[in-house]
């Protein structure tokens, strides 16, 4: 995707750079909603940041990897454009225990993060388009919003209707990628239409159109049945090669249509509807090593010797209503989402490395392909009660229910293994069924349904306590079909079905203390928790597995939180110390002997860090963003396979793509030219090195090193006008985030293999782009 400047993130509004150069002695107030009304940031008794939408429109933001780099205490993997919306990969104080290579198939366990839009517990990672804010919550948050949330969430705030005034924007984006031979661009447009006295309506449109900046170096060449060429007959060992030039090209549409009524000042109704489609032509990314001829990839190109398209669509209608009580405000969230998507996949590395190509006779011009599909749809409906914030007490009190529906699928093909096998052994046509080898599907239903709550108790005007709950109950089944081999004397299918159900109540303490009117020191224990559920694993057959693989139990976190924030000035900060314990983590991993989708637990882990953030102004036009985070995330046991069989980590060990040190600065400086203003903003980010997955097996296992990421932009505003030219990854750092490492998916061409399904994940090379905007 053509990138675009990464954010700092805390006190953001005070670095808005299109005020003219002189600036206020204090800086500007931050309202944020995360306790369900409209507060001031600093009186946010816990750990929170913000993003708004100004800084993601002036530093042209459109991808969350980049969003997320400047948040302190959040970690991201970047899996490039093709892989963005299967597997999330933001991550909040270390509570990770994937593969970061991770994110060709959609996984079963749910996300430690979770994401919303407006109100809706979602992750789709639509485009970042006529956003409000963007709001960073660290910690549980199960006692403030409907879906329980372990680690943090995140909330992507749209904006809503106008009814006081006409608005139109529109913009547009040409850049160019180091490395790529194509222009990508990049257009949008908003609309607020106040229709009548009570009655507005905002429409907002996205489209995307980059070109691709990775080549796939020897992909074969195909026939009219999509099977590779064999120009010397169909038992000659040769095959035809051609190079993908740029295959990785990004095409992205995004509409959303949003009404609002307000008859009075106690209510008020607003209807939304977002929709966005996507096609991708390959990944991001860099082969390991070299080919089955000997010779070396060079940056972007990648080994898989067939292309990898993907492509998906997700739509969300949405429904809020707003009373105001009097004593309190009554809100009523309505939503229904449907986010689908299919994804083909390179796997031919990954059987050769299993050695799998010689149970097929080692047989001439080998591609195995994996065509994956994904899906959920969920029906949530919400009900909030907030008191008004006076008196002695204020009071946060919900009803949520969520009935979802998730699907996976994955059919594997061996591409001209059944037309080989008929010409080489006829007579025996019937042994070999088709070319596809493991048609997995599965089908999962969650039910949910909660009360939750928070009552504060301001004990002085400087001393305040708040107490909260969760009490659930979620119910869950799966369905999963799967035939496995397509010889005819081995094959093998199975149905499985399994049920989970779990009730719970979740506790959060809070004591808050203004030891200054703008400056504050709070202490928080908070519980979160996460669903449990059942693999579908076949326990008979000829390709059973151990029944302790069957189901996989919920894990819960307690964090612990010690900080104090403020503002002094122009100046805000922010700083806490916190301990998260970790019991039973989910791994997304696969079973022991036929390696199907499964989820196991871990005994337990732990993490532990500082986070730190100062923003705030130097003289009439300087504006700056600082931050800095250290995690320790380790196991606190031995992590050994449900069934006994092998022990994939020690304790001790570092937790996968959790970086100890990470650190983020902006600044903005502002010089009034002529009638115009012209404004020079930069940027930074730096993460220490990681470990690419929790595993003592070499397959997996890899350091990643550290690296930096620098971007600059210049903009010139005048009236209604605004140009920017913009700089993203000036040193073109390759930024390596995961690895499927060569042992995992190399080449292996004394078994007919000659591409490499090896890559590492690489975040988007030096980009120089210009925007035009105007206001009207």
């Amino acid at each position: 995707m053509a990138g675009l400047l990464a954010a700092p993130a805390f006190a953001q509004e005070a670095a808005s750079t299109d005020a003219p150069a002189s600036q206020p002695t204090e800086l500007d107030t931050i309202v944020v909603t995360a306790q369900g009304r409209e507060q001031d940031i600093i009186a946010v008794p816990y750990n929170i940041s913000v993003v708004s939408g100004e800084a993601i429109e002036q530093q042209n933001i459109l991808d969350t990897a980049e969003l997320m780099r400047g948040v302190a205490g959040v970690g991201v993997v970047d899996r490039g454009a093709r892989n963005s919306s299967v597997v999330s990969g933001i991550r909040i104080r270390g509570l990770n225990v994937d593969s970061s290579a991770l994110g060709d198939y959609a996984v079963s366990a749910m996300s430690t993060v979770a994401t919303y839009v407006d109100k809706t517990p979602l992750f789709a990672n639509f485009l970042l388009s006529d956003i409000d804010r963007v709001e960073v919550l660290r910690g549980p948050q199960g006692t403030l919003y409907g879906s329980g949330a372990l680690g943090g969430a995140v909330r992507f705030l749209l904006r809503q209707p106008e009814l006081d005034a006409w608005d139109a924007r529109v913009g547009f984006s040409a850049s160019s990628v180091d490395g790529s031979s194509g222009i990508g661009l990049s257009g949008t447009g908003t609309l607020n239409i106040p229709v009548a006295e009570t009655v507005a309506l905002r429409l907002n449109v996205t489209s995307n159109d980059f070109a691709g900046v990775t080549d796939y170096r020897n992909v074969y060449r195909l026939d009219g049945d999509g099977i590779p060429t064999a120009p010397d007959g169909v038992l000659a060992p040769t095959a035809e090669y051609e190079n993908a030039r740029d295959a990785d090209t990004v095409r992205q549409n995004y509409g959303r249509a949003s009404l609002l009524w307000k008859p009075s000042d106690t209510f008020d109704l607003t209807l939304s509807y977002m929709a966005q489609a996507d096609r991708f032509g390959g990944r991001r990314g860099t082969s390991l090593g070299n080919d089955g001829w000997g010779e070396p990839y060079g940056d972007l190109e990648i080994g898989s010797v067939q292309r990898e398209p993907s492509a998906r669509h997700v739509n969300l209608a949405s429904l809020e209503a707003n009373v105001d009580l009097g004593f309190a405000t009554l809100t009523s969230s309505t939503s229904s989402y449907n986010h689908e998507g299919d994804i083909t996949s390179e796997n031919t590395g990954f059987y050769a490395q299993n050695g799998w190509l010689g149970f097929y006779y080692n047989y001439p011009r080998p591609l195995a392909s994996a065509e994956r599909g994904y899906g959920e749809k969920a029906f949530t409906q919400e009900l909030r009660l907030i008191s008004k914030t006076e008196g002695r007490f204020d009071y946060v009190l919900g009803a949520y229910y969520q009935d979802q529906d998730r699907y996976a699928t994955q059919v594997s093909y061996l591409r001209g293994f059944k037309r080989w096998w008929d010409a080489a052994f006829p007579g025996f046509e019937d042994a070999v069924i088709s070319d596809v080898d493991y048609d997995y599907r599965q089908a999962e239903n969650f039910q949910e349904t909660a009360v939750y709550g928070e009552l504060t108790w301001h004990a002085t005007d400087s001393l305040q306590f708040t107490g909260g709950f969760r009490h659930f109950r979620h119910e869950a089944e799966t369905d999963v079909a799967q035939t496995t081999s397509n010889w005819a004397s081995f094959a093998d299918s199975s149905q499985s079905h399994g049920e989970e159900t779990d009730t719970r109540t979740l506790f959060k303490g809070n004591v808050s203390w203004f030891f200054s009117p703008h400056s504050q020191l709070y202490a928080t224990v908070s519980e979160g928790y996460r669903r449990g559920g059942t693999n579908g694993t076949p326990t008979t057959g000829n390709f059973a597995e151990d029944p302790a693989w069957t189901t996989y139990r919920s894990d819960t976190v307690r964090n612990h939180e010690l900080g104090f924030k403020g503002r002094v000035g122009r100046m805000s900060y922010n700083a806490n110390v916190f301990y998260v314990d970790w019991k039973d983590p989910q791994v997304n991993s696969s079973t022991t002997w036929w390696g199907f989708f499964a989820v196991q637990n871990a005994e337990k882990a732990s993490t532990r860090g500082v986070e730190l953030e100062l923003a705030g102004g130097i003289g009439e036009g300087f504006n700056y963003n600082l931050g800095y985070t250290y995690t320790k995330a380790q196991l606190e046991a031995d992590a050994i396979a449900v069934d006994g069989a092998y022990l994939y980590g020690y304790k001790g060990d570092p937790l996968p793509g959790v970086s100890e040190h990470r650190f983020n600065a902006g600044g903005s400086y502002g010089i009034p030219v002529g009638r115009g203003l012209v404004t020079l903003r930069g940027d930074a980010y730096y993460q220490s090195e990681s470990e690419n997955a929790l595993s003592l097996n070499p397959k997996f296992q890899r350091t990643l090193d550290g690296f930096p990421i620098f971007n600059a932009s210049a903009t010139y505003s005048i009236d209604s006008w605004d140009l920017t030219l913009w700089v993203k990854n000036l040193a073109n750092e390759e930024g390596i985030s995961g690895i499927y490492t060569e042992e995992y998916m190399g080449t292996a061409p004394g078994e007919g293999y000659f591409g490499n399904g090896s890559k590492a994940l690489v975040a988007l090379p030096r980009t120089v782009g210009v925007t035009v905007g105007y206001r009207f």
